[in-house]
């Protein structure tokens, strides 16, 4: 067969490199008609409509659609690092992971809120800053059903449910349920005052007394 080709002139087999570099994309999907340039990248495409994964995870069993996913996938398990940040040397076990950090070395924001312009390096900080201009609270407690913006603060708040108190005082061993207390706290030791009063300079270790001290300068009742 192959050598009859050489009197038909026959070419069946096109090369995928060649069709990358022309930007050729013979290759259709049936479902949404999008097009690739090479066999392979099609078939991948469709396990996007049919929801094949015939890549498994040995250690936890997970499964994925492509190979490059498990391959990222089993550095959960392995702990490998393989992209260095060449400023500060600081390991990565993905390329976004790297790009990401690398701004901050930069200063790159360049996610920028349409509402108040506001700009931001990762693509999930925006998202989250969206819900101050929509109001969304995505989170909801599961035992009073009282909403929140923040995973964080969802997860702050259960600790009045469950009473538990993860930030522990080194000095005098109290517990707290939040960092910002345990922070607050810590200045009793220290005698740290971060809060300056700007009409009299007088300083105070909690913003809550400051705001309050402020009061006898405006007239304002407490």
């Amino acid at each position: 067969m192959t050598h009859i080709r050489t009197h038909t002139g026959e070419k069946p087999y096109e090369c995928t490199g060649c069709l990358k570099h022309t930007g050729e994309k013979p290759y259709e999907c049936s479902v949404c008609l999008k097009k690739f340039s090479t066999a392979r990248d099609l078939r991948t495409h469709l396990r996007t409509h049919t929801g094949e994964k015939p890549y498994e995870c040995s250690v936890c069993l997970k499964k994925f659609s492509r190979a490059q996913c498990l391959r990222t996938h089993l550095r959960t398990h392995t702990g490998e690092k393989p992209y260095e940040c060449s400023i500060c040397l600081n390991k990565f076990s993905l390329a976004h992971d790297l790009r990401t950090h690398l701004r901050t070395h930069t200063g790159e924001k360049p996610y920028e809120c349409s509402v108040c312009l506001k700009k931001f390096s990762r693509a999930q900080d925006l998202r989250t800053h969206l819900r101050t201009h929509t109001g969304e609270k995505p989170y909801v407690c599961s035992v009073c059903l009282k909403k929140f913006s923040l995973a964080h603060n969802l997860r702050t708040h259960l600790r009045t449910h469950t009473g538990e108190k993860p930030y522990e005082c080194s000095v005098c061993l109290k517990k707290f349920s939040r960092a910002h207390d345990l922070r607050t706290h810590l200045r009793t030791h220290t005698g740290e005052k971060p809060y300056e009063c700007t009409v009299c300079l007088k300083k105070f270790s909690r913003a809550q007394a400051l705001r309050g001290h402020l009061r006898t300068h405006t007239g304002q009742k407490p």
